[in-house]
C-alpha cells in the first residue's frame, strides 16, 4: 500500500513535468511510475484471490494466485516500463530535442526520489522482520511470498531509475544537447529489462513448486520421530502450495511389531507435534513402511530424486 500510494503521486508528477518540459527521462519516469502502481493492483488482487476457500476442483486451495499475479508483474515491468523506455530513448537520440522549464522535472526527480525513498524504506522495514540473517540476494531468492520482494526491486530500480534520469537531464541541461536526456531514458529502459528477468526467474521457480526451507525441513524431520513406534524417517517431499501453506509427504519407518492403532496414532501424534513446529504446514501425508538395511544398502530410494534426503532412521 505505501508503493502504492507513492508510485501514483510519482507518476502524476512525472506526467506533469514531461507536459512542461518535453523531457523524455520524464515521460519513460511517469510510464514506469504507472506500471509500478498497476503492479501493486495486481500484487493486491493476487493476495485476496489467494484467501479463497478450497474447492473440490482445487482441493489445496488457491494460495499459488500470489505467484501468478507476481508472474504477471514482471511481465508488465519488463514490457510497459522497460520496452517502452528503451523505445522512447531510441527515439530521442535519433531526434534530440532541448529541454524546456527544467525546474519541473528536477523538482519532480527531486520529490520522487524522497517518495520512492520512503517507499523503500518500508519495504526494507517490513523485509527485516522475515530475513533474520540472509543477506538481501538470499532473501530475494528464498522468499516464498512475492510481494515483498518484488516491491523491494522495484523500489530498488526505481530509485536508481530516478538518478539516471536526474543525470541524463542534468547533462542535457550542462550541455544544451537533448541526446543525454535520450541516453539516460535508454539506461532506465535497460535496468528495467534485467530487474523484471529477476523477478520472472525467481516467481517461475515458485509457479513450478518450490520445497520447504532448510530449518523448515529439520524442525519436520525432527518432529516427526518419536524414536519409539516412529523410528526414523526413509524419505520425504515438500512442496508450498502458497507463501503460507505447506503440503508435506513422508514415508516413515515403523516398528515392523506395531499394530495398526499404534502405527494410525503415532502419525496422529507426528502431524500434531509437525504442525506445531511448522504452523504453515496445512496437508500432511504420512505413509508407515518398515526400514530394511538391505534395501537401503542397495542405494537411494527410488522414488527420491537426485540430490533429495536420504533414509536417516533413529539410531542407524
Amino acid at each position: 500500500m505505501a508503493a502504492l500510494g507513492a508510485n501514483l503521486a510519482i507518476a502524476a508528477s512525472k506526467f506533469v513535468a514531461f507536459a512542461f518540459s518535453g523531457s523524455s527521462s520524464m515521460l519513460a519516469e511517469g510510464v514506469h511510475s504507472l506500471a509500478d502502481s498497476g503492479n501493486q493492483f495486481l500484487l493486491l488482487i493476487g493476495g485476496k484471490k489467494a484467501q479463497r476457500e478450497a474447492t473440490p476442483q482445487h482441493p489445496f486451495g488457491y494460495g499459488r494466485e500470489r505467484y501468478i499475479y507476481a508472474f504477471l508483474v514482471s511481465i508488465v515491468l519488463f514490457s510497459v516500463g522497460g520496452m517502452f523506455a528503451i523505445y522512447e530513448g531510441y527515439e530521442k537520440i535519433l531526434h534530440p530535442h532541448e529541454i524546456e522549464r527544467w525546474y519541473w522535472p528536477v523538482g519532480v526527480l527531486v520529490f520522487a526520489i524522497i517518495a520512492e525513498g520512503f517507499s523503500f524504506r518500508t519495504a526494507i522495514k517490513e523485509s527485516n522482520e522475515l530475513r533474520g540473517t540472509l543477506s538481501w540476494s538470499q532473501f530475494i531468492r528464498r522468499a516464498k511470498a512475492p510481494e515483498l520482494p518484488v516491491v523491494l526491486l522495484e523500489d530498488f530500480g526505481a530509485l536508481i531509475g530516478l538518478v539516471l534520469a536526474l543525470g541524463g537531464v542534468g547533462l542535457a541541461l550542462l550541455t544544451g544537447d537533448g541526446i543525454w536526456d535520450g541516453i539516460g531514458t535508454v539506461c532506465i529502459g535497460v535496468l528495467l529489462v534485467l530487474i523484471a528477468l529477476v523477478l520472472a526467474a525467481e516467481t517461475k521457480s515458485l509457479l513450478l513448486g518450490e520445497a520447504a526451507g532448510i530449518e523448515e525441513v529439520k524442525k519436520i524431520e525432527a518432529a516427526i520421530v518419536d524414536g519409539d513406534t516412529v523410528t526414523g524417517v526413509i524419505h520425504m517431499r515438500t512442496l508450498h502450495l502458497g507463501p503460507e501453506e505447506l503440503l508435506i509427504a513422508a514415508k516413515i519407518a515403523v516398528q515392523h511389531d506395531d499394530t495398526a492403532a499404534e502405527v494410525a496414532n503415532a502419525i496422529n501424534a507426528a502431524e500434531a507435534r509437525i504442525r506445531a513446529a511448522v504452523p504453515i504446514a496445512r496437508v500432511i501425508y504420512l505413509e508407515p513402511d518398515i526400514y530394511s538395511e538391505a534395501e537401503a544398502a542397495k542405494g537411494p530410494d527410488p522414488e527420491a530424486t537426485p540430490g533429495g534426503p536420504t533414509p536417516h532412521p533413529v539410531g542407524h
